[in-house]
């Protein structure tokens, strides 16, 4: 009888380690390699997918601080669009929503939510079409889970995912319940990305070579606004890059990440927490945290296909804020900050001076304001006016929740995905990985499991 006990206990272990390494990964000739496990029987892969057309898409808002609050304000200028149901903690906020959907001559929504289990009775509603996630990163993943596995699509903030078994168990509930998981990654949506994802897809840059994101924005002033300090906890708590997808979304959409080409290999380092310990230490008294993120981050990846992708994360620093955004091609370079620059053809690069490299200039203004209208997509260019009139972040929020409500309402595929939402906000773990072990390389997992070549760029529907 004990005998049988302790086979089965040993069993039990076993079958738990195996679970768990499922989705992990092991070192291999000074490597971290993470698996990417077979899919399930019963999944199938949402490259592509597209659900039935919704006439008016019913929205449910999980969350209305300082992101959330401002998605009543835009709703009611697109089209299709109607938000049913609001939920917060604090019902004052729930109040503040319904006074904006009114002031823009919307209905207040039906529902309101804002007990401990609020989020849960608004994804299980019978009303909604889609919950709209703006809450702390650490509930993303449990309440996106949770919507979907309730009939409803998800639009989750960023990152949608905080380490690799949440990103898995996107991928898998999404696949098994044919529901949408979008990641918000609003900066994909800027102007002058669409126009230069537009320009790379058309061969303006040649073949791309090599292109950088990054999340460079000095929080100082934001720091007391994140409710219970979660945000200066999770930096605390965590080396790498914590906040990637701002940065790694819209150079992923320029190479065609899953669909063509995929990241294989990635490298990270931090320098020093010096300013986040100083801050932290001016917030909880010297000595009294241990304030783990360095306060520069770079990550370096490679591509199945050759490509490199250098990001980085920096928001302690009194450096300018920036995104970085640069495409550098075999005949052509866009760089976004710190103004918008393109060099374009073999005349890219006017030399005026052999003995002085900072005599070499881009395109003239308006040579490169004509190109960049040229090649304007077609959709920002149509609500380019009304987009920057409602606002949210320069316009960007609103053509993202445009676009995704344009193609929830004509049944067409989503500009992101949920293998976009996975494989984003997995380098918030891979790039923590790879520092801890002292930036030893990290083969990175395939969400698309071996699919990352079925589909040919990022196609916008129309």
């Amino acid at each position: 009888m004990k005998l049988t006990k302790v086979l089965l206990l040993a069993a039990f272990v076993l079958a738990a380690c195996a679970c768990r390494d499922e989705y992990g990964y092991t070192i291999r000739d000074h490597t971290i390699i993470y698996n990417t496990p077979a899919r399930p029987a019963g999944q199938q892969s949402m490259l592509g997918f597209a659900c039935d057309p919704i006439e008016t898409v019913r929205i449910g808002i999980i969350g209305l601080g300082d992101r959330g609050k401002y998605v009543p304000r835009r709703m009611p200028y697109i089209e299709h669009a109607s938000v049913v149901a609001l939920c917060d903690p604090i019902p004052e906020r729930i109040e503040g929503a319904q006074q904006s959907l009114e002031k823009r001559g919307a209905p207040r929504a039906i529902h309101e939510f804002s007990g401990e289990d609020g989020w849960k009775q608004l994804c299980e509603l019978d009303d909604i079409d889609l919950v709209y996630l703006a809450v702390p990163w650490q509930l993303h993943t449990r309440m996106a889970v949770y919507a979907m596995e309730h009939g409803k699509h998800v639009a989750v903030e960023v990152p949608a995912a905080t380490s690799i078994q949440e990103c898995w168990a996107l991928v898998n509930t999404s696949e098994r319940t044919r529901r949408h998981c979008m990641m918000l990654e609003n900066c994909c949506y800027d102007f002058f990305e669409l126009t230069c994802l537009n320009m790379a897809q058309q061969g303006v840059f040649g073949d791309i070579v090599h292109v950088e994101g990054a999340y460079i924005h000095n929080l100082a002033p934001w720091w007391d606004k994140y409710q219970g300090d979660w945000r200066m906890t999770y930096n605390k708590d965590h080396h790498g890059d914590v906040y990637p997808t701002h940065g790694i979304g819209p150079v992923c959409q320029v190479l065609g990440i899953h669909r063509g080409d995929r990241m294989e290999q990635l490298i990270s380092m931090d320098s020093g927490a010096f300013s986040g310990q100083a801050k932290a230490d001016a917030r909880h008294g010297e000595g009294a945290v241990n304030y783990a993120n360095g306060d520069l981050t770079s990550t370096l990846i490679r591509t199945h296909n050759g490509k490199t992708i250098l990001v980085e994360h920096d928001v302690v620093t009194p450096r300018p804020y920036s995104r970085m955004y640069q495409i550098v091609g075999t005949e052509g370079y866009a760089s976004k900050y710190p103004i918008p620059s393109l060099a374009l053809g073999s005349d890219a690069v006017e030399v005026l001076s052999s003995d002085d490299l900072d005599a070499e200039k881009f395109m003239s203004e308006e040579s490169r304001d004509s190109v960049l209208n040229a090649y304007k997509v077609p959709f920002a260019r149509e609500i380019e006016a009304l987009a920057r009139k409602v606002g949210g972040h320069g316009g960007m929020d609103f053509i993202m929740e445009y676009r995704l409500i344009y193609c929830l309402h004509n049944g067409l595929p989503l500009d992101q995905d949920v293998y976009d939402a996975a494989e984003w906000s997995s380098l918030v773990e891979l790039t923590e990985m790879s520092i801890t072990h002292g930036s030893m390389p990290v083969r990175m997992p395939d969400f698309t499991r071996g699919e990352w070549n079925r589909l040919d760029g990022l196609k916008f529907a129309y």
